[in-house]
């Protein structure tokens, strides 16, 4: 099986999560600048097989879009055009930088380091994958 790569894109930066081969585990893989994600995505699906990737799609408590949702239309355009044989889904990302915190939190991280812009979207982008894929075994249980 290939994996199954998230994306928690951010004006500035990017988290990013994979499974494990076998898709049972969601695990933080990087957080890049923005504007260098193409160039890492396409650095990191040369050395692994990336079955399909999932998109946070940002949205207000209410459903409405956010202030990064028409940033992200674009960058999905973008991706899409890059990688054409990759099927590239949205998934609703409400909740999941509260939840990295509380995860940080939980975890026992220090002040210093839940502050870590950088891990809190890391750990966001991994969130994500796992409710994605939870939602998918719950469909396929059903």
């Amino acid at each position: 099986m290939a994996r199954i790569l998230s994306i928690d894109y951010g004006k500035k930066r990017t988290g990013l999560a994979v499974t494990d081969p076998l898709q049972l585990i969601a695990g933080g893989l990087a957080t890049v600048a923005s504007k260098s994600l193409p160039e890492f995505l396409k650095t990191y699906m040369q050395q692994e097989k990336v079955e399909r990737i999932i998109m946070g799609e940002p949205r207000q408590i209410d459903g409405s879009p956010s202030e990064n949702y028409a940033r992200v239309q674009e960058v999905l355009k973008k991706l899409r055009a890059a990688f054409p044989d990759i099927p590239i889904e949205t998934y609703d990302e409400r909740f999941t930088s509260v939840l990295a915190h509380q995860a940080m939190l939980t975890g026992g991280l220090k002040k210093k380091e839940r502050q870590n812009k950088a891990l809190v979207d890391e750990i966001s982008a991994t969130i994500l994958l796992q409710s994605y894929m939870e939602a998918m075994r719950n469909k396929r249980n059903r």
